[in-house]
């Protein structure tokens, strides 16, 4: 049974609208297809995450709840509707986010670029976030995405390193360092962002050795949430963390020189994400 503080009802007239429209434009949103009690939250606030290049994933992370099937070949006129969909929605700030495609040669890096430069064109006040898989520590994927010049450029841990072999089988702990690190090298004046969620069997002493490795990483930006089994089929949740405990790990972040935290038990990598700007 989930304790009190996890009570957050999802709105399902909010959903049953955003999808109408949705399927109008023909893109899709990682608010939908996760049935996030943030959506509604976050669309008031002219914020929204788009999810490209598909729905099949090329990784089998016991925690996620994407399909793990033969992804179909990028659609190359989805960043041009990506863009038109910021654009009728008069959305803030975006964030663009995808499957893992180890099945591509750039990861899926390309596309990635296509659609932040087709936002740039269409809606230049919107502030765009990129939230991209490892890439396969692809020095010119990474290169790519820079280029294309996001505002903030996110690559989310997930969970501690002891952890990875149960919880995110075909990633690994130090590649997705890497990938972080190289993007701020790559464009020292932008803003890095990582994820990670609690409740996965690590302990306390692991976040914080996690926390210390991203600053060591450059990472700007952090992400702490309550990890929630989509099925009985998934990863099981091990333990459903107070919120006094994310209060005390963000002050324990912003001690280790993080720019912006956000840390509570409904926190997901996209939710206030125009806040940290």
């Amino acid at each position: 049974m989930r304790p009190q503080w996890l009570n957050k009802k999802i709105d399902l007239k909010v959903y049953s609208e955003m999808k109408g429209r949705l399927r109008q434009l023909g893109v899709e949103t990682v608010c939908e297809q996760a049935m996030c009690p943030n959506a509604g939250e976050c669309f008031g606030r002219g914020e929204a995450t788009f999810l490209i290049l598909g729905r099949h994933c090329t990784r089998a992370c016991s925690f996620c709840n994407v399909d793990k099937s033969v992804p179909l070949p990028p659609d190359t006129d989805e960043p041009r509707r990506v863009a038109e969909a910021v654009l009728k929605f008069a959305l803030k700030h975006v964030v663009i986010t995808s499957v893992t495609r180890d099945d591509l040669s750039d990861g899926g890096a390309k596309v990635f670029a296509d659609t932040v430069s087709s936002i740039r064109k269409i809606s230049p006040g919107t502030t765009i976030e990129v939230l991209v898989p490892d890439f396969m520590l692809s020095l010119k994927a990474i290169e790519t995405v820079i280029e294309s010049k996001p505002d903030i450029f996110a690559h989310n841990v997930e969970t501690v390193p002891s952890l990875y072999g149960a919880v995110r089988q075909g990633s690994d702990y130090r590649r997705s360092l890497e990938v972080l690190k190289k993007a701020k090298e790559l464009s020292p004046k932008i803003k890095t962002k990582s994820g990670i969620m609690l409740g996965l069997g690590e302990s306390e002493y692991e976040v914080l050795s996690v926390m210390r490795d991203l600053r060591l990483a450059g990472c700007d930006f952090l992400s702490i949430g309550q990890y929630l089994a989509p099925s009985l089929h998934h990863y099981p949740v091990k333990e459903h963390i107070p919120p006094e405990k994310f209060k005390c790990l963000k002050e324990d972040g912003m001690g280790l020189g993080f720019r912006h935290i956000e840390s509570g038990p409904y926190v997901r990598s996209s939710y206030k994400a125009g806040m940290y700007l």
